[in-house]
């Protein structure tokens, strides 16, 4: 029997920036792949908000050692000393302030919001895996404890390089990795529905609901019980996902689904009857089965 395929990355033709990913539903997601000046931008503000971060903080840490110095001033040694050994520690914080900022900052934000931080936030890109998937943990500290290398000699000058020779655009944290970073697809506006409208009057007059007429299956019965659960929810998948597909990776996934389930069917899509078609039939008909209303 035919496998579903699994993870399969393709370059958009006719787009160098565009990366797609048909998903193990064989669903194709366009994924724009964020560029050179995107990502500087992102990694810039979140060099700013680390400074302003380490400034704040050495401005808090300063003022209160002064305030220990003022209080051990009067003391006996024992004072002295204890003000000494705070003034260490202090000093230890503030050194390891921009450490934990450089190391942590990146990868526990790419890791636990979302694969951004708020410079990619701002720029509307996020880090994702090169399936598609979001990344986790462990490829988010991957990535950046590979940041040191990218950093050198000066200004990002590897990770750039990298950048530009690969075809994914990816530093060398990211190639370690098997990350990708992408720009967020924007959210489409709801439609509104017929029975909206904008006038004041909108809420006194409801429309007049009709129900619809029953509607009834194309296909038999019997060939339809053949399908399991896992083809509903490839057939769901697919429907409710094909509008964002390109118009020629739609019907490639089309005709390889309705293949796959006539074959499972054991029937023979009707002469002059569209694949999708045959495959919203295909759907209902399952979804009207007694034991998918389980």
């Amino acid at each position: 029997m035919e496998q579903y395929p699994r993870d399969l990355q393709t370059a958009r033709p006719g787009v160098g920036d565009q990366l797609s990913i048909a998903t193990p539903e064989l669903v194709a997601i366009e994924f724009p792949l964020a560029g050179l000046g995107s990502r500087f931008v992102a990694v810039l503000l979140d060099y700013l908000l680390q400074a302003a971060v380490v400034f704040i903080l050495t401005i808090v840490f300063l003022v209160l050692l002064s305030g220990l110095s003022i209080r051990g001033g009067g003391g006996a040694g024992a004072s002295a000393a204890g003000g000494d050994l705070s003034t260490k520690w202090t000093i230890a914080i503030i050194i390891a302030i921009p450490f934990l900022l450089e190391w942590a900052y990146f990868a526990l934000f790419e890791a636990f919001w979302h694969g951004q931080t708020p410079g990619k936030r701002i720029m509307k890109i996020r880090v994702i895996q090169q399936t598609g998937r979001p990344v986790s943990l462990f490829e988010s500290l991957a990535r950046n404890l590979v940041r040191v290398i990218d950093l050198l000699p000066t200004a990002y000058a590897i990770g750039v390089i990298s950048m530009f020779i690969t075809k994914r655009q990816q530093r060398l944290g990211d190639l370690i990795a098997g990350t990708l970073v992408v720009h967020e697809r924007p959210l489409e506006a709801p439609v509104e529905s017929i029975g909206s409208s904008r006038t004041f009057t909108s809420g006194v007059f409801q429309p007049v609901a009709t129900a619809p007429p029953p509607r009834v299956s194309q296909l038999p019965t019997d060939a339809v019980a053949r399908l399991t659960m896992a083809d509903l929810q490839t057939l769901e998948h697919y429907l409710a996902r094909r509008l964002d597909v390109p118009m020629e990776t739609r019907a490639a996934l089309a005709a390889r689904i309705s293949q796959n389930i006539a074959q499972k069917m054991n029937y023979a899509i009707p002469n002059g009857m569209h694949q999708e078609v045959f495959l919203e039939e295909a759907a209902y008909a399952l979804r009207s089965l007694p034991q998918a209303r389980r």
